[in-house]
């Protein structure tokens, strides 16, 4: 219980010297000179750099290794007229990688035919399956997205019947060397290209942007960096360097809705057109419903949303993703309460990493649920579906696990797996998950984390003489925030006016700050704190724009509460 006695909120402490240079260097309030100073930014130039990124800083291409081969190839295809196919996965990375080659090669005329992969008609990657889907388009040239790093037999088999293939992918490489006339990925061992965390769709980008400057033509790339945008959020890599510069003009440009297919998808989000986003936006609100055909049977439908140009039929095609994604949520939501029952019932409180599975979980769903399951244990999960004893699973941890490496350890269990060290994906027989359950805990007990990747979480306070709103409209410069650029906490002291516990459990407060201006402060799940009016409350969490007051009030959602 906070303290009952009444208490005058007490003013923080000014911030120091360097944080008040940066904030008159930059004309930005002192709470968010604070908070970067606090990261390392001191220099003015590199600051303003990071908060005002800009395409033309992108990183210089010219050093991706085969950059320029897959653009002779691609190049030569479109100018001899040969059918091209572009193969993505299923993820929202895949897709949106997928529908960005699309739309840059069919705009240099290229006779382009679009497929993504299907959880139930060989899964993920450039499957066996999937090689006699791409042999039946009639194409000559496969380019892959998002896939083909790790699927050497199907790529070989592809060119035994003559079919050239350009891979584009961003996933950990094998050593083997993969038979394929390009392979586009900066974590290649010997590749210049000094960003090494581009998405599969940024990549998409940069090979179209080739593409253009070999036929010597004039395309607007701009166009499709609303997709880039997703796919990059979507995917959880890191939003630094030329992600945020690509992710920050996507996010202005997805704000517009302009594309038929997302602004369909808008209103059924309830999201206003001409309203800057956020990383959480999509991350939260757009991506999960693109996903969600994906996940229940067939990506093929959000691809044709991307890609539509039609209104009519995009409102179609988005009530359509829409119906699925509520689907969605249904089924996630009885694996997640199954799979916590399952922990529970082991009594698998201490071990280092959670390996479950179960005959009939929806293998499109495993990824939701080993996501819920690492945010709430805190340790690396691998939740895993089966049908008829095969299973395919997906694997999440918290921020800095390796999952990679530890997949990498238990190789020989698995019939195969690819990802990275922030997420993968891995098959497996029925007979052999007792052995990686055991392998994988062992794995991650030995490989650890990478404390260096994980994100400052420390509050800063707010500053003497600034107000809620600046302070909002100014942390909206750190936007994109997500992967390696995380959102910023607020700490906030004032005298408690206000307490009441709202409909779900939740808590709503009403502060009020030594400067005299008031704030409202949202806690999920905090409904049975017991809080008297007139006592002294220290509030951390995210500062937001208060939807409900309109204009320029701010809302904090509490983290932490004292």
């Amino acid at each position: 219980m906070v303290s009952s006695a009444p208490a005058l909120a007490v003013a923080p402490p000014p911030p120091g010297s360097d944080a008040l240079d940066l904030a008159q260097a930059l004309s930005i309030s002192r709470t968010l000179a604070s908070w970067l100073v606090a990261r390392g930014f001191r220099d003015a130039a590199l600051t303003r750099r990071f908060l005002s990124p800009r395409l033309a800083e992108l990183s210089p291409p010219h050093a991706m290794l085969d950059r320029d081969a897959a653009a002779e190839r691609i190049a030569r295809a479109i100018t001899a007229h040969e059918r091209i196919a572009v193969f993505g996965d299923y993820d929202c990375d895949g897709i949106t990688a997928t529908a960005v080659l699309t739309e840059l090669l069919r705009a240099l005329d290229g006779d382009v035919v679009p497929l993504v992969a299907e959880r139930s008609g060989g899964g993920y990657g450039v499957s066996p399956a999937a090689v006699e889907r791409l042999h039946a388009t009639g194409a000559t040239l496969v380019v892959t997205c998002d896939c083909g790093s790790s699927d050497h037999a199907s790529l070989a088999e592809l060119a035994r019947r003559g079919i050239d293939c350009v891979v584009i992918d961003h996933h950990l490489v094998p050593d083997e060397p993969l038979p394929a006339v390009a392979f586009l990925n900066p974590q290649r061992p010997g590749c210049g290209f000094p960003f090494k965390w581009l998405a599969s769709c940024g990549l998409a980008l940069s090979v179209g942007a080739a593409v253009r400057a070999r036929l010597g033509r004039t395309i607007d790339l701009t166009a499709v960096l609303d997709l880039v945008a997703i796919g990059s959020i979507a995917d959880v890599v890191p939003l630094v360097g030329d992600n945020r510069a690509l992710v920050r003009a996507g996010l202005a440009r997805l704000a517009d809705a302009k594309r038929p297919g997302l602004r369909a998808l808008f209103e059924l989000a309830k999201l206003e057109r001409g309203v800057a986003l956020g990383a959480e936006d999509v991350a939260f609100r757009i991506a999960p419903r693109l996903n969600a055909p994906g996940r229940l049977g067939s990506a093929a439908v959000t691809l044709e949303l991307l890609l539509e140009k039609n209104p009519a039929r995009a409102d179609v095609i988005a009530g359509d993703v829409e119906q699925k994604n509520a689907e969605r949520r249904v089924l996630q939501d009885q694996m997640i309460a199954e799979a916590l029952a399952e922990v529970r019932e082991r009594r698998w409180d201490d071990a280092p990493a959670i390996v479950i599975g179960r005959e009939g979980w929806l293998p499109g769903i495993v990824g939701i649920v080993a996501g819920r399951l690492a945010d709430d244990l805190g340790r690396p999960v691998v939740v895993i579906g089966f049908e008829n004893g095969a299973g395919r699973g997906s694997v999440r941890g918290p921020r800095g696990s390796r999952l990679y490496d530890a997949l990498k350890a238990v190789s020989s269990v698995l019939v195969r797996f690819g990802g990275h060290q922030a997420a993968a994906g891995l098959e497996v027989s029925a007979e052999r998950l007792g052995e990686l359950r055991e392998g994988f805990a062992a794995a991650v007990a030995s490989h650890g984390r990478d404390l260096s990747a994980q994100a400052a979480s420390d509050a800063v306070k707010l500053a003497p003489g600034d107000s809620l709103a600046r302070v909002l409209g100014d942390f909206a410069l750190l936007e994109p925030c997500g992967e390696g650029n995380p959102s910023p906490e607020l700490e906030l002291e004032g005298t408690l006016l206000r307490a009441r516990e709202v409909r779900g459990g939740h808590l709503k407060l009403e502060l009020e700050l030594a400067s005299g201006e008031r704030v409202s402060a949202f806690g999920a799940n905090m409904g049975e704190r017991v809080l008297e009016p007139g006592s002294s409350v220290s509030v951390a969490g995210r500062l937001v724009r208060d939807r409900f007051r309109g204009g320029d009030a701010a809302e904090i959602r509490i983290q932490r509460l004292s």
